[in-house]
């Protein structure tokens, strides 16, 4: 294997290797946006702007019903941001 097709294999192991937190149960999509939870998560009244109303709430908890399947459940710590989505 050439040092350039080596390269270029090594970059997309680490580009896959690097985006896969974006797709991980820490996220979701709604829309055209992605909500993903974290040290820089968004907070409720973004959350309500890009996803709309959740299905239910219970606590720091919303429920959203994504499809007859799957509810994603999206949990906000103390101050009202993300922290963990599941």
């Amino acid at each position: 294997m050439s040092y350039k097709s080596l390269l270029v294999v090594s970059f997309f192991l680490v580009s896959s290797v690097m985006t896969e937190p974006v797709f991980a149960t820490g996220s979701m999509r709604c829309g055209t946006h992605l909500i993903s939870a974290g040290q820089n998560g968004p907070y409720k009244h973004e959350v309500l702007k890009r996803c709309g109303e959740p299905t239910a709430r219970e606590g720091r908890a919303w429920f959203y019903k994504k499809s007859s399947s799957v509810t994603r459940i999206v949990h906000f710590d103390g101050s009202g941001q993300v922290y963990a989505i599941e």
